[in-house]
């Protein structure tokens, strides 16, 4: 057994990148996929999205609607294309947005220090307190239905965990020699802040938002399940989800857009753990 274990040729870098990255591959290409779908659905749809048809209700998956149709006889396969844009904007538009208040709000909060960095962070601990979901149902609820007012509900609770990350990133950075040199040389401290130290820590937040636009999917899902988030009859993952919920024996109206909704999860996060991996020199072994 040792023997052949010493004659087992190494490694070549081929293989040693095939065992990091293939799931940061497979995550990728499924991320792409489901972007070229959003783009692509007028063209690839077959049917109207809210095209209401009551002769083909609740029909199985057939040649004629490949994942079938739903209580009033609209096609599940168009509308999970449909449904692939509003999921997606409202994933990376809450985790866009929140990472840049979350970074400028704890930059400012490192970088300025004393009472500053004090208030904003006791606010953002006031957020954290609460879980993200049952804060953002409370606000959306307050607010109403709506795909605005669940996103503005989202961003409520999104940016605190972006605050946290860059309060460290940039008290990292704040005490290195090239920080001390920009001070020299006259610089502001906004410049210093946004030109200089926010860009050498991104790195960290690159991966965090990776990751969290599958998380922000979800929570948008579950808001649209529990009735706020799009106006009926916009095509969207998981109220077509909570249509299909008691139509047990009709199992495709609600299955088709749970498969949709892991897949893109699962490409977010794979994606987020080769970046992560790529980003940091520690882990690469080629």
């Amino acid at each position: 057994m040792s023997a052949s274990v010493a004659a087992r040729p190494p490694a070549t870098r081929w293989q040693r990148w095939r065992r990091q990255y293939t799931l940061a591959a497979v995550g990728g290409v499924l991320v792409m996929l489901w972007i070229l779908i959003a783009v692509a659905a007028p063209l690839l749809a077959p049917y109207a999205p809210n095209a209401v048809e009551l002769s083909t209700r609740l029909l199985p998956p057939s040649a004629g609607h490949w994942l079938g149709t739903d209580e009033l006889g609209r096609d599940v396969f168009s509308r999970l294309l449909y449904g692939a844009r509003i999921s997606l904007v409202t994933g990376v538009v809450v985790v866009a947005v929140g990472a840049a208040i979350g970074t400028l709000i704890g930059g400012v909060a490192a970088y300025a220090g004393g009472l500053v960095e004090e208030a904003l962070m006791r606010l953002t601990d006031l957020v954290l307190c609460f879980p993200p979901i049952i804060l953002a149902l409370a606000i959306g609820a307050a607010l109403g239905i709506g795909t605005t007012n669940t996103i503005i509900a989202m961003l409520v609770v999104w940016w605190p965990k972006f605050a946290r990350l860059a309060r460290s990133l940039v008290l990292q950075q704040r005490s290195l020699e090239y920080v001390e040199a920009a001070v020299v040389a006259g610089f502001g401290p906004g410049r210093i802040l946004l030109r200089h130290i926010i860009p050498n820590s991104i790195g960290p937040l690159i991966v965090l938002i990776t990751l969290d636009i599958g998380n922000a999917i979800i929570i948008f899902a579950g808001l649209s399940f529990l009735g706020l988030g799009v106006v009926p009859p916009t095509a969207e993952w998981g109220s077509m989800i909570a249509a299909g919920r008691e139509l047990v024996a009709q199992w495709w109206v609600a299955a088709f857009p749970g498969f949709a909704i892991l897949s893109i999860v699962l490409g977010f996060n794979f994606l987020g753990d080769g970046i992560r991996d790529w980003l940091d020199p520690r882990s690469r072994r080629f």
